[in-house]
């Protein structure tokens, strides 16, 4: 499973594009709209409670929320950086930019497609050694 976290209604335009691919490829996942920094009691709740393998965490601007989310889970990460200000060079380098031991794996600008695909892959390589 895996859970698709943006942090706001408006990235729902990559939430939908990250759905479709998983859709296709028949894989079960869960989308919630939570702000790392409006809404930081709440996010720490669901990840913490999360069944999911895998967090798809979409954000723009300052893009705290993929790095909230791989500080409270030993889970996969990945992030997907929104563009907006500075065409969203700012998220992408606050994704990017994570301190060691807190691993977030990052794609392009508003390559929703591409986090899927990643996503698929790492459920991949668990499935296969099952």
């Amino acid at each position: 499973m895996i859970d698709i976290i943006a942090g706001s209604k408006s990235d729902s335009h990559i939430v939908d594009e990250v759905a479709k691919v998983l859709k296709e490829n028949n894989v079960i996942f869960e989308i919630n709209y939570i702000s790392a920094h409006r809404e930081h009691e709440k996010l720490v709740d669901k990840v913490k409670n999360s069944k999911a393998d895998i967090f798809i965490c979409i954000a723009g601007l300052a893009a705290a929320l993929p790095g909230v989310v791989a500080a409270i889970t030993e889970r996969p990460v990945i992030g997907v950086p929104v563009s907006g200000t500075l065409n969203g060079l700012d998220a992408l380098l606050s994704i990017v930019q994570m301190p060691k031991g807190v691993p977030v794996a990052t794609v392009g600008i508003d390559n929703g497609q591409n986090a899927a695909y990643l996503a698929l892959r790492i459920l991949g390589v668990k499935n296969a050694r099952k």
